[in-house]
This record gives structure tokens, C-alpha cells and sequence, in this order.
């Protein structure tokens, strides 16, 4: 029996093995750990005593690693994150009862291999559905933990990191097989031994991509915190609209200063960050005057984003604009998907009173249409990114097959300068870099920017969170297409194909007159004396 100290120990126990695999994102970047962060997590979830208590544990779990992930957002979001963690724990249900179901008890034979394909399907979905714009996007997806890693970027060019997902949960459902269940080593060696094989067979054979012989130097300005004002975050947290515009004003002359410095260093891009530019051009030919000057001296054209309500329609866009020697080229494009309270408040009407509460947007920004590649002098042809665009895969890779040979992400996450957020968004660079065989610039306000090669290795140095500079990179160009970009996420259709015909299978047995009962996933009983039940006794 189940006593009310046992639930609340367990409880406890759920909430803090959900907030485990935390550890293996940056800041603390232990990547290794996320191949047995979910270990004690679903050792607690196949020793639920009902099918109920192990739902409440994955639902209470994914709270915990929603808010472990997401920790950062506590001073914008304050006790509002604590119910958009609830709600996305959900998610992680239908996870929960396939561990208990298929991991409880003394699984061995079919039910032990089933385990090893279906438990780490059921992951994948909770990872799919909240990938949804409208949950918050993919962030903190447990593949992403493996951004620094080759063989995992390898793996990413093949199916995504949906496909590192897979691996890493595989990974840690044997290992539950090895530690829990003694019948079912052979499997679970069998599968560890499988992902290994897989991992060196994709290293080995898969060709890296191929070099098209060009390079491309691009230089990244980073002018870092401006004192006394907000950093790409115009309109929020009740900041006046003098001090906004004061502060992008200090920013816009510092990013001037520091692009100066590229000057003679044969430049063929340089990118400015997001809200790097806090006026519209049209309305401001001043500033347009001197970014065409600016563009002239380093003899480059210039990525900036303009963070400002439009003069040809009405609202606030965020907008990667090119500018070039004779002023804005016309190649404009408007963020298509917008960061939840950040840059909008879904259901305003509902949920308005978040600005009230933390640092929410005063008032939405509007939305793109569509994505946009933009042609360089050169005829090397761009895909930009705004901000966290760059952590749904869908969206690179829509702009890799519209041909673009370098993705640019424009990013600030000044709000969050002292936590785990800047290095967290910088390392999604090199899985984006990795998926779509094509280099990958992360180029922020205050750090962290980061470049990544075709093969999602980083080039030179990233520029922290307390560098005010301008840095050039050389980015090698690449030609050829992988596999995710040729099939897109067919990990994740694989996944819900193997749970739904899981699900059918369940049902047919459950209708079929005269089957047995299935062999129950619980532990068996304990007597008081501590010993197993047994008939008869």
C-alpha cells in the first residue's frame, strides 16, 4: 500500500529527475551525462503502482524540466513560468505510460526490444509537439545537448537532431534494461552496441560536405551592453520611450565605431544583431545616409535589423535589412515567428495581465510572411534568421532548399546576459550548421556569437558576453544537400508511425474475445515481511 509519505517522496523525486538532464545543455555543457540523464527519471516511472501515478510523475517531471531548461526566463516571466511549465508537462504522459507499460515489471523478449524503439518514440513526440510556435518552439531539445559533439552533428545531417533525440533516449532506456533488469541484458547490449554501430557507420561512410572552393569573410559586430537603457528589447519592462531611444542610439554609434575598425580587411558581409537598428530606415534617411557610407568605406554590404514600427503598414516589425553602398538594397526580411510574451502575448485578451506581472510585451510585434534569401554583391546568396528562428530546424532548412549558401541568425539576448540563455542559443548554430551542410552565423548585441563550418564545427573563437568587438571569420562555402534537407524530419514521422500502430495493436488485442490478460507491467506486491507475494501463500 501506498502511503502518503511514499507520495510525496515520490513527488519529489519526479519533479527532480525531470530537471536532471538540465545539466547536459550550456552553461554546464555535459553532454556525456545526457545518455543517463533520464535514467533515474524512468526508473521511478516503471515502478509506478497504477497507470495514474506514473501519468502524474511524467507530467510532473516535464514541469521540472521545463522549468530547469527555461530557469533564465524567471525574470521576465517571474511565477508565470511555473504554470506554463505545468501545462507543458502534458506533454511528457503519454511517455510516462509507455515506460511503465513496456519498462515495468521484468520486461524481457519482445516486450524489452519493443521498450528500446517505442519509449524513445514516445519522447520524440512530446519533443514535436512542443516544437509548436505556439508552446514556446523547440528549445531544449535533449539532441540539442549534443551540439559539440562530431558523431551527433553527423547523425544531425541525416534526420535532424529529432534523429540525436532518438539515440540519446535509446541510450538511456538500455541502460535502464542493465541496472533494473537482469533478463534483459542481452537487448540492451544489443542496442547500446546498435546506436555505437549506427553513430561510427554514419562517421565513417557519410561523406562530409562537399567544398565548393569559395570562402566567404564575414565579420560579426558585437558592441555588448549599453549603459543605462534596454538591448533589443524596445517596449518592454515599462521602459520609457526616451530611454529606448536613447539607448539605440548608443548602440547604433558604438556598432558604427566598431564596424570602422573592419576598414581595409577585405569584408564581404558584415552582420550586425538583432534590434541592432532602433528606427525605421524610411523614416530616418539619416541613419540610412550613414549605414550607405559605412557600407562604402569597409567596401561590404550590411546585415543590421531594425527593430521600429513600419512607415508603409502598420505595427512593429523586427526586419534583417541589407544595406548597401547606394543605401538599402530592398531585400528585406520580416521575423516570422515570434518569442511567446517576449514579442507578443498569445490570447491577449485572456492573458494580458502577464505585463503586469513580468517583463511581457507591451504590445505584439507583427509577423512575416514568408522567408526570404537575399543575393551579396558576389552572388553568394543568404538565408537571415531572427532570434530564437534559429532553433526550429524547418526554417533553416526551408531556406537551404530556396538556395541560400550561408544561414545568418541576428539574436540578442541582453535580458538574460547572466545566465545559461546566450550560451544555450549560440550552440543551436552548430546543429543548424550541421543539418544543412551549410555555415552558420549567430551574430548577437552582447554575446554569446558564435560561427560554425558546413560540418557544424565552430570557427575561431566565439565572442562572449562581455566582448564590445568586431571579429572576422572565414567561412567555407559548401555545396551538395544531406539528407534532412532531401527528407526533412523523417525521425520524427518514424516515431509517431511506430506509437500509433503500437496503439492499434493494443487495441485490436483489447477487442479480440478469448485473449489472455496481458502480463501486468507493475512490480509485484510486497508482503510486510519485505518478501515477494507468492499464489498459494
Amino acid at each position: 500500500m501506498v502511503t502518503e509519505r511514499t507520495r510525496w517522496w515520490r513527488t519529489a523525486a519526479a519533479v527532480a529527475a525531470g530537471a536532471l538532464p538540465c545539466l547536459a545543455f550550456p552553461a554546464p555543457a555535459l553532454w556525456w551525462f545526457a545518455y543517463v540523464a533520464l535514467v533515474p527519471w524512468m526508473l521511478l516511472l516503471r515502478s509506478a503502482p497504477t497507470g495514474r501515478r506514473a501519468a502524474q510523475e511524467g507530467w510532473l517531471g516535464g514541469a521540472g524540466f521545463i522549468v530547469a531548461v527555461h530557469h533564465w526566463l524567471l525574470p521576465s516571466l517571474h511565477v508565470f513560468l511555473l504554470p506554463v511549465a505545468l501545462l507543458l508537462g502534458l506533454l511528457w504522459i503519454p511517455w510516462a505510460l509507455l515506460v511503465r507499460e513496456l519498462l515495468g515489471g521484468t520486461p524481457h523478449g519482445w516486450r524489452a526490444a519493443a521498450a528500446l524503439v517505442l519509449v524513445p518514440a514516445g519522447w520524440l513526440l512530446s519533443e514535436l509537439a512542443r516544437s509548436w510556435q505556439g508552446l514556446g518552439g523547440p528549445w531544449g531539445l535533449l539532441g540539442a545537448s549534443q551540439w559539440q559533439v562530431p558523431p551527433a552533428l553527423r547523425l544531425a545531417s541525416v534526420g535532424g537532431v529529432w534523429l540525436v533525440s532518438l539515440l540519446v533516449v535509446a541510450v538511456n532506456c538500455a541502460v535502464v534494461l542493465l541496472v533494473a533488469v537482469p533478463r534483459a541484458r542481452v537487448p540492451a547490449v544489443a542496442a547500446v552496441a546498435g546506436c555505437a554501430v549506427l553513430t561510427g557507420m554514419v562517421w565513417l561512410w557519410l561523406p562530409l560536405p562537399e567544398a565548393s572552393g569559395g570562402v566567404l569573410r564575414v565579420a560579426v559586430v558585437q558592441p555588448g551592453l549599453m549603459a543605462d537603457g534596454p538591448d533589443g528589447a524596445s517596449g518592454a519592462g515599462g521602459t520609457t520611450a526616451t530611454a529606448a531611444a536613447d539607448a539605440a542610439q548608443r548602440r547604433f554609434d558604438a556598432q558604427e565605431r566598431l564596424t570602422g575598425t573592419l576598414v581595409g580587411r577585405r569584408v564581404d558581409l558584415v552582420v550586425w544583431g538583432e534590434s541592432s537598428v532602433g528606427a525605421d530606415l524610411a523614416t530616418r534617411p539619416d541613419l540610412s545616409r550613414r549605414l550607405a557610407a559605412l557600407s562604402a568605406r569597409v567596401g561590404a554590404p550590411l546585415l543590421v535589423n531594425v527593430d521600429a514600427r513600419r512607415s508603409d503598414r502598420p505595427g512593429i516589425y523586427k526586419s534583417s535589412v541589407l544595406v548597401g553602398a547606394r543605401g538599402p538594397t530592398g531585400d528585406r526580411y520580416d521575423k516570422m515567428r515570434l518569442v511567446p510574451f517576449g514579442e507578443y502575448v498569445p490570447a491577449r485578451a485572456v492573458l494580458g495581465w502577464a505585463t503586469s506581472v513580468g517583463k511581457a510585451a507591451g504590445e505584439d510585434r507583427m509577423r512575416g510572411a514568408a522567408p526570404v534569401v537575399m543575393g551579396l554583391p558576389d552572388g553568394t546568396r543568404i538565408g537571415p534568421l531572427v532570434c530564437f528562428e534559429s532553433a526550429f530546424p524547418d526554417m533553416s532548412r526551408e531556406l537551404t532548399r530556396m538556395g541560400a549558401a550561408v544561414l545568418v541568425a541576428q539574436s540578442s539576448t541582453s535580458t538574460f546576459q547572466h545566465s545559461w540563455a546566450p550560451a544555450q542559443h549560440a550552440s543551436l548554430g552548430a546543429l543548424r550548421a550541421a543539418e544543412n551542410g551549410r555555415p552558420f552565423v549567430h551574430a548577437t548585441l552582447t554575446g554569446v556569437s558564435a560561427v560554425y563550418g558546413p560540418s557544424g564545427a565552430r570557427i575561431g573563437p566565439a565572442l562572449s558576453t562581455s566582448a564590445s568587438t568586431a571579429a572576422l571569420y572565414e567561412l567555407p562555402l559548401a555545396r551538395g544537400t544531406t539528407l534532412f534537407v532531401r527528407f526533412g524530419n523523417w525521425p520524427g514521422g518514424a516515431a509517431v508511425a511506430a506509437v500509433a500502430a503500437y496503439c492499434a495493436l493494443r487495441c485490436v488485442r483489447a477487442v479480440r474475445p478469448g485473449r489472455p490478460a496481458p502480463e501486468p507491467s507493475a512490480p509485484p506486491a510486497r508482503t510486510v515481511r519485505g518478501s515477494a507475494a507468492r499464489p498459494g501463500r
